[in-house]
């Protein structure tokens, strides 16, 4: 069962859909909270400095499906100590 899932489909001009990849651009380079306005809705993040990422393109019916996909653990990580 998933804790939560935030889903939007709409159609977009090319232009909205680059200031959409921009914006999720910006909150991944800089990473820790992250608020993404995606159209109507806001998403609050935590976005930690290591995800894991797939991405998947699939050619059919008619259409070209790109997915991309960035995965990472909801609870914090900790780096062990370094030893010196």
């Amino acid at each position: 069962m998933k804790d939560l899932k935030f889903e939007q489909k709409r159609s977009l001009s090319r232009l909205e859909a680059a200031d959409q990849l921009t914006a999720i651009a910006a909150a991944l380079k800089h990473g820790g909270d992250a608020d993404l306005e995606l159209g109507p809705g806001r998403l609050s993040l935590r976005i930690p400095d290591d995800l894991r990422s797939e991405i998947e393109v699939e050619v059919g019916n008619g259409e070209i499906e790109l997915e991309i996909e960035f995965k990472w653990p909801t609870a914090a990580t900790r780096k062990p100590p370094s030893q010196g």
